[in-house]
């Protein structure tokens, strides 16, 4: 007797455990660590339990793509990344992760790879030390369905999403400024935009503006080979951080010609006062030596055309 009651709670334990081990890595708590999955519909993100380590960025991010993968025991979830696309590589570069797929990436149905890429990259911002994430397939930027590249993404181009698309459109007109034809004063430029919900204004325009101007009368400012590796808005400055090639002028124009068509669009367009520009993460540097970005800048209409500065 005594013996079937040692079985039969063992068994009874290895139910409870089985129980708890179907619903676990869903019901993810307050301060647990996760990653995201998809649902079992593919139509929505779903949080999942997962510790990342963090001994080393790099190597936690090769894990947590694996996991990402990795075809879950639980039915109430799905892995983000589908089984047939392969992760080729992931490189982190200063706290810019780029992870680059295999061509079955560019084969995923529009809806479904915009919460792929949602996952993904929310779950690896979670790791300590990466602040951006850019998608290449077989080594060549990621485009989006007008053909215009992605880019980077950090946790301002998504929202959060437990059950339904992560992605609405908007439109609005951003004021943005560029360089007359002599290159010593800024133009004003009204743009009209059509926009995902999930990326922010700020990044929006900083990308505009390294586009350039369309049409005539106006002029680029910003290197168009400069990385915008991450640009967010804090207690009412806008922080926008490049790499070192923003300090290398390709254009005919005054240093605060550049930094000014900056500042002044960001500050017109957004709920920001002041941009704090910076290089690599550092503001201890100078705009080809001359306008110091150490200290974030306020809007400086005085470097407008008189007729722009009505």
């Amino acid at each position: 007797m005594k013996r079937i009651r040692t079985v039969s709670f063992v068994l009874v334990f290895c139910m409870l455990l089985s129980l708890t081990a179907c619903g676990g890595r869903t019901d993810v708590g307050e301060g647990d660590s996760y990653i995201y999955g998809l649902n079992t519909e593919r139509t929505g993100l779903v949080k999942v339990a997962f510790d990342i380590s963090q001994e080393d960025t790099e190597a936690a991010a090769e894990k947590v793509l694996e996991e990402l993968k990795k075809s879950p025991e639980e039915i109430e979830y799905t892995a983000a990344i589908p089984e047939n696309v392969e992760v080729q590589s992931c490189d982190l570069k200063g706290s810019i992760l780029d992870v680059d797929f295999s061509s079955a990436y560019l084969e995923i149905e529009n809806l479904e790879e915009k919460l792929v890429r949602a996952a993904v990259v929310q779950s690896l911002l979670r790791i300590d030390g990466i602040d951006g994430v850019t998608f290449t397939v077989d080594g060549n930027p990621l485009k989006d369905g007008d053909g215009y590249i992605i880019g980077l993404m950090n946790e301002d181009d998504f929202v959060e999403n437990t059950g339904s698309s992560p992605s609405s459109y908007q439109t609005d007109t951003l004021t943005l400024y560029f360089a007359n034809s002599t290159g010593d004063k800024l133009v004003s430029q009204q743009v009209d935009v059509r926009y995902s919900s999930n990326i922010s204004k700020e990044k929006l325009i900083v990308e505009k503006l390294l586009q350039g101007p369309k049409g005539t009368g106006a002029y680029p400012t910003i290197n168009p080979d400069a990385n915008l590796l991450s640009v967010t808005i804090k207690d009412g400055i806008c922080y926008v951080n490049f790499d070192n090639t923003f300090l290398t002028s390709v254009y005919d124009v005054l240093p605060e010609i550049t930094v000014y068509s900056l500042v002044n669009s960001l500050v017109e367009g957004t709920d920001a006062f002041q941009v704090q520009i910076t290089i690599n993460g550092e503001s201890n540097a100078k705009y080809m030596e001359t306008v110091d970005l150490s200290q974030p800048l306020s809007k400086n209409m005085d470097w407008v055309a008189v007729d722009e500065n009505e």
